[in-house]
């Protein structure tokens, strides 16, 4: 006999079961987005036990007839495809797999009713089996639940998780689709509990309904387009991040997916703001016709193929990085994100951009007198009136300089009464980069001309380094020259930073340039070569600055891009108001 044999229809059914619906989560995706493509515009889920006893989802759609409640159930039969071409998909179903695969690896019950029939119909499967359909009673629209979960699969259902990281999944399934949906009503139970509950909304409300409120109150909007290709949505602060890209919901054509190529775009557009190891936390709605996307890629239909995926990268990374570049006084709100998962703390308002002058800030030279670490002034008679005489302009939500804390922190006093709080070494390096990079784009950096040429002792293989790369340096204001084999000779520095010391900055290029391909240009790394130099020619922790001096560095914060951060993402400024103090002394 043949050692080649034809698998059972129930057997090929629950091993195709597998592929579509691996845990309840994704059963809970397929089921909603039956809803959507039905036309509910309210979806109530419900789960016991992560799913795993019971699952039901339920919707005010277009409902089913008895004779298609027949068909629904039987694999590859569905009612979204126009065409057999596959070619324009506008729904988020299309396949026909989801509901067999549901019913032969579990208990479901569809009751469903067209609004204009006079009653319900259901029909039931369990393990593949299909029962006849009965008359029911039930409203408009459509209710499935789903029970005990793999019974009819036993070796997939040993591999679930606990109830509690199950529901954790299919929480995370529904608010991705709640995201993508904004104008349906979403209302999600576990085990009785509502999770979360949102009104139909616009898209605005929705995103910050479900990001929660430390970033909603810094979020950016992110629009642009590319001939058919648009692109739109939110962007965080680079203030508020999160330590996995769990919050980054990606939605093309209105399907929530996980999509490399736009998940290492919005990687490369933050990398300049945020620091490593944190994640943006993003919404982005790109409309792709449906002929230049191909989503028939896996049963679950989170990866695409995009024809042209580079001219979708680029779109992404210049929305996003366009979005991110704004001065701190054009941000909602800038809470300072604590690196140990604390509170975060809700900052200044919105202010017209473009009010703030731009002064000089002096980086070289004897630091100013100022209030020199923690003394601060007696709260009565002429201090308290020193403090009223310095309350700023509301144009200016970082408020008027008050003292300098450990020669490193500014304390200003904002016109709401907030209190203000800015590093000066970060601020000022990201407006140093800020500045150079500006002069980059407008085609070159000017530079200074030492009066007496500097050299600087490194290794043969930092000389060599730095040598082969004279050319792109000359471009940023260095101008370098080999002065013997172990030395280099500094001719000029980029104007904008001062009086720097050369050595520890060549010393810093060196081994940037040590970690790039010598294939690799200049350009492709230039927001990191230009960090290098920010940083070294910034004014430092410790200097004492004066009060025009400490001015002037607010004022310039708030007119320029990027500056709630600094180059290497850490935040420059933090924001406590009345309510955030009272909470720290216990008084709410």
């Amino acid at each position: 006999m043949s050692r080649i044999r034809l698998l059972s229809e129930a057997t090929v059914n629950r091993i195709a079961a597998g592929e579509v619906i691996e845990r309840p989560a994704a059963a809970v995706k397929e089921l909603v987005e039956n809803a959507l493509d039905a036309g509910a515009t309210r979806i109530a889920v419900s789960l016991v036990d992560g799913g795993i006893a019971r699952l039901e989802v339920a919707d005010n759609g277009t409902g089913m007839t008895p004779e298609e409640l027949a068909l629904c159930v039987l694999r590859h039969a569905t009612s979204k495809l126009t065409d057999e071409s596959l070619v324009r998909i506008a729904t988020l179903g299309f396949r026909g797999e989801a509901l067999p695969s549901i019913g032969a690896a579990a208990r479901l019950q569809i009751v469903s009713r067209p609004a204009a029939a006079d009653h319900a119909c259901a029909i039931s499967v369990e393990g593949g089996h299909v029962s006849p359909v009965t008359p029911a009673a039930g409203p408009a629209g459509t209710r499935v639940v789903v029970s005990d979960l793999f019974f009819a699969t036993p070796a997939r259902r040993k591999f679930l998780k606990i109830p509690r990281i199950e529901a954790e999944h299919a929480e995370a399934a529904v608010r991705r689709l709640a995201l993508s949906a904004p104008a349906v009503a979403f209302r999600l139970e576990l085990d009785g509990r509502v999770a979360f509950e949102a009104p139909a909304q616009d898209r605005l409300a929705r995103v910050a309904a479900l990001f929660g409120p430390d970033a909603a109150a810094v979020l950016l909007p992110v629009a642009d387009e590319r001939g058919s290709l648009r692109i739109g949505g939110y962007v965080c602060s680079p203030a508020v991040t999160r330590a996995t890209p769990a919050t980054q919901a990606l939605i093309v054509n209105n399907r929530p997916v996980a999509d490399p190529v736009l998940r290492t775009a919005v990687k490369v557009a933050c990398r300049d703001v945020i620091a490593a190891g944190r994640h943006a936390i993003v919404a982005l709605y790109l409309d792709v016709p449906p002929d230049e996307l191909d989503v028939n890629v896996h049963p679950a239909k989170t990866e695409l193929r995009f024809r042209d995926a580079a001219a979708v990268r680029s779109l992404t990374i210049g929305a996003v990085r366009r979005a991110l570049g704004v001065g701190t006084g054009q941000v909602v709100a800038m809470p300072y994100h604590r690196p140990s998962g604390g509170p975060s703390w809700p900052s200044y308002g919105a202010t017209p951009a473009g009010r703030a002058p731009q002064l000089a800030l002096h980086t070289g030279g004897a630091g100013h007198a100022g209030l020199a670490e923690a003394q601060l002034p007696y709260l009565g008679g002429p201090a308290a009136r020193q403090i009223e005489a310095l309350a700023p302009s509301p144009d200016y939500p970082l408020g008027a300089p008050v003292a300098q804390v450990l020669d490193t922190y500014i304390i200003a006093v904002a016109a709401d009464g907030s209190l203000v709080l800015v590093d000066q070494h970060a601020a000022h390096e990201r407006l140093t980069h800020e500045a150079i990079r500006a002069q980059m784009l407008d085609g070159g950096v000017r530079g200074q001309p030492l009066l007496l040429p500097a050299v600087v002792d490194l290794p043969a293989a930092g000389v060599a380094r730095l040598s082969a790369r004279a050319a792109e340096l000359a471009r940023l204001g260095l101008e370098l020259e080999e002065f013997g084999p172990g030395a280099i000779l500094v001719r000029a520095l980029p104007a904008a930073l001062g009086a720097t010391e050369p050595g520890p900055l060549l010393r810093d290029l060196a081994d940037e340039f040590a970690a790039m391909d010598e294939e690799t240009v200049l350009s492709a790394r230039m927001d990191a070569v230009i960090a290098r130099m920010a940083c070294h020619g910034s004014i430092r922790a410790g200097r004492k600055l004066g009060q025009a001096e400490m001015g002037a560095l607010l004022r310039q914060m708030e007119a320029t891009p990027r500056a709630a951060t600094c180059s290497h993402g850490r935040p420059t400024v933090l924001k406590l108001s009345k309510a955030d103090i009272e909470k720290m002394f216990g008084r709410r």
